[in-house]
């Protein structure tokens, strides 16, 4: 019985599947036409991918599958060009060894929209989205232009299709806890939005929202003393955000765990006069 009362997940020849690990012991083709349930139609359509043979109007595949025979683990790309730097559409998911479902990654990027270079430093070398060595200029480019920390381009407002699909996926395979790491203090502040809960991490979320409310430590460290620290980005997930990417909680941003149940919306507001 599934949470959300769909169809559990069957090969072709209707045994039911009940991890990544099971699914990438299939024939490519069918595990392939399993995993393309997860990308968003909408994002095929707007770029003229067929859903089923995933090649565009000019005939070259452009979705790729790594969902290696003997692991429980898939990442999906795609690309309107191989060489292209960036995907429209990247996802990471991993079985774990506690039957949950971890969403490691996601990106859904606007191809059309600038590029901000903070996933490099100012000699080119990556930098891990600036969690090793920051690309300053770029980093201010990208908060003026409206995009988080981690944002390299504007995104397509279609994450929210994603995880539905992705969500009706695990219950499809009887997995019941979806887990992930928020790379970002926005990140979390989206992630409750889609009904999750903290595993760690929740009280640090409650201290922040209450420093920055007026007379409080983190309140009063927006001092102007960087682009990044100006009286104001207390009230909205954005500006909350870059400063933390700023280190202006003294602390690095780590050890935050995340868990969604199925089906099941936690109802978690750790900052509950949000905008964005």
């Amino acid at each position: 019985m599934t949470r959300l009362g769909g169809a559990p997940l069957c090969a072709s020849d209707g045994f039911p599947l009940f991890s990544l690990r099971e699914i990438n012991q299939l024939p490519v083709a069918e595990k392939e036409r399993l995993y393309t349930e997860l990308i968003p139609p909408a994002l095929l359509e707007h770029y003229e991918i067929d859903p089923v043979t995933l090649c565009g109007s000019d005939g070259q595949r452009k979705v790729s599958f790594i969902a290696p025979t003997g692991l429980g683990l898939v990442r999906i790309e795609v690309r309107l060009q191989p060489e292209d730097q960036d995907c429209l559409f990247f996802v990471e998911v991993a079985d774990t060894p506690y039957r949950q479902m971890e969403l490691s990654f996601c990106l859904i990027n606007d191809s059309t929209a600038p590029r901000f270079n903070i996933d490099r430093d100012a000699a080119g070398r990556e930098n891990s989205f600036g969690t090793l060595r920051r690309n300053f200029p770029e980093e201010l480019r990208a908060m003026a232009a409206g995009l988080s920390p981690n944002q390299v381009r504007r995104g397509l407002k279609m994450f929210s299709t994603f995880f539905r699909r992705f969500e009706r996926f695990v219950d499809g395979l009887g997995v019941d806890t979806i887990v992930a790491e928020p790379l970002s203090y926005s990140n979390a502040i989206r992630y409750e939005g889609y009904g999750f809960d903290y595993i760690t991490g929740k009280q640090l979320m409650l201290w922040i929202d209450r420093e920055f409310a007026p007379g409080g430590d983190l309140f009063r460290r927006l001092d102007g003393s960087t682009p990044f620290r100006q009286l104001g980005m207390e009230k909205s997930v954005r500006g909350r955000s870059w400063a933390i990417h700023d280190g202006i909680l003294d602390q690095p941003w780590d050890e935050l765990k995340i868990y969604k149940t199925v089906g099941v919306d936690a109802g978690i507001e750790t900052f509950p006069r949000r905008t964005y």
